[in-house]
């Protein structure tokens, strides 16, 4: 019998985004958030067990889509965009998506808006990763955005409080080493590189994209990125995202997961689906990454050849939103 820890099911669960961006306070905001949470959860809890019946493997991980909860500022404040599209650290939604990870005994990834107190004027946007206790074992904040704040805004206090480790951080789970990125960093080679020098094994893709049935960038970039670090990339797609004068169908299908090898395994079609399931074998993957030879991309990367060029250039200056 395989080890359900080694062998098992992760689901990039692609479901319609409720926008809040018409919500006339936080607390309206919040009631919205937790009634699609609330949703997850009774969705989550049936998948493992249809999963689990169906194919024998229990769902290990579940991929939540990008701003799952909010959708994204369409012309907000930041003070507006925190009072009712980011979420506290320690609020009442994080609480609610850890009780489904404990009741399911998964791990849950997705990406939301977060209130940090250390910067009280600013949010970022973050990927999570929960575990089966229901306590946050991964916090990423997303490093490249054109519309939100980044730790790199504010790069010297981030770095003061949250040392060096919190910039790429890649969670040692029971099921592997986890690695998160955010909807467009994924066409950023460096950010799931630096991961992949950092351990990670699978790399949790929380995204919000244009569906559509061509090779878009973000679809040729999952692969690359999954063949060049030799790692499961888990990209999770919204549905749909409604309540804004966007049309609702715009995003959807596009969810999947691919192999170290550039396979889709599995992918999903539009709308509300888990269609995009498939089994990850850790073992396999782990003895794939010992063997010599040319496949083995990772073993040949002369790292330090690349650290002085990119060491000797700088396009985008740090610290453009701290005080003074």
């Amino acid at each position: 019998m395989s080890d359900p820890n080694t062998t098992f099911t992760a689901t990039a669960l692609q479901v319609d985004c409720h926008a809040v961006n018409g919500c006339a306070d936080r607390a309206e905001a919040s009631a919205q958030m937790l009634k699609q949470i609330e949703k997850l959860g009774a969705a989550i809890k049936t998948i493992d067990l249809f999963t689990l019946g169906f194919s024998g493997t229990k769902t290990k991980l579940f991929v939540l889509p990008e701003y799952f909860l909010s959708s994204f500022p369409m012309g907000e404040s930041i003070a507006r965009w925190q009072e009712i599209g980011a979420i506290p650290m320690d609020g009442p939604e994080y609480e609610a998506l850890g009780k489904i990870a404990q009741n399911s005994d998964c791990f849950l990834s997705g990406n939301v808006y977060e209130i940090d107190p250390n910067f009280p004027e600013l949010y970022f946007q973050t990927c999570f990763v929960i575990g089966p206790s229901g306590e946050v074992v991964l916090r990423y904040r997303r490093l490249i955005s054109l519309f939100a704040p980044s730790p790199y805004d504010v790069w010297d206090k981030y770095l003061d409080l949250y040392g060096a480790d919190a910039i790429f951080p890649v969670a040692d789970t029971a099921i592997g080493k986890i690695g998160c990125v955010a909807s467009e960093e994924i066409l950023y080679p460096e950010i799931s590189r630096c991961l992949a020098m950092r351990g990670m094994e699978i790399l949790c893709h929380s995204t919000s994209e244009v569906g559509a049935p061509m090779l878009t960038p973000k679809e040729i970039c999952r692969r690359a990125r999954a063949v060049e670090n030799m790692c499961y990339v888990v990209s999770s797609n919204t549905a749909s995202i409604k309540g804004t004068p966007i049309p609702a169908e715009s995003t959807g299908g596009m969810s999947k997961i691919v192999d170290y090898k550039g396979l889709v395994l599995a992918e999903a079609y539009t709308g509300e689906t888990f269609c995009a399931s498939a089994m990850l074998d850790m073992d396999t993957l782990r003895k794939v990454r010992k063997h010599s030879g040319m496949t083995n991309l990772l073993s040949r990367q002369p790292f330090d050849l690349y650290a002085k060029e990119y060491g000797s250039h700088t396009f985008v200056e740090p610290n453009a939103m701290l005080e003074g």
